[in-house]
């Protein structure tokens, strides 16, 4: 059975937030949840995704920090920090997908499972941190996930 991106993105959010509010381990929580995948590469995704937001949980809590002025980080609910994370962890770990993709399927997956204004919560979040990113030159993509190209110009 073919396994969407998305689907294996839910899932992960599944367990960083079941691993979170049940403070079993990572290895448990993730075998009641995703159980097994046939495809090596949703495999190797799936475990890379929820290590590096696991790994780097405090530093992308500093990040989202920045960006949301006069807010205590606790006011942002755990699914959005979760899926924020998630995109933060593919726009600096997984050079391969473009990172439109990362922040357009958070975006997605929060239409489903938080609030109706999440996604825009989220979307200018991320957009910011996007910026950042570029700024800092801290984004590595290649392939599929270069950052956008220069527009052509219209000479007419």
């Amino acid at each position: 059975m073919v396994v969407k991106r998305r689907d294996v993105r839910i899932k992960v959010m599944q367990v960083i937030y079941a691993h979170q509010m049940s403070k079993d381990p990572i290895s448990k929580v993730k075998s009641d949840i995703i159980g097994t995948y046939d495809e090596v590469e949703n495999i190797e995704f799936s475990d890379e995704l929820i290590n590096r937001v696991l790994e780097n949980s405090e530093e992308f809590d500093g990040i989202i920090s920045r960006k949301v002025n006069n807010w205590e980080l606790d006011r942002i609910g755990v699914l959005e920090r979760i899926l924020i994370k998630m995109a933060i962890s593919e726009l600096l770990y997984f050079p391969e997908i473009p990172p439109k993709v990362s922040i357009n399927e958070v975006i997605e997956i929060s239409k489903m499972y938080c609030s109706r204004n999440t996604g825009r919560f989220i979307n200018g979040i991320l957009d910011s941190i996007l910026d950042d990113l570029k700024k800092e030159n801290k984004l590595n993509k290649r392939g599929r996930g270069l950052v956008d190209l220069p527009k052509k110009s219209n000479p007419g």
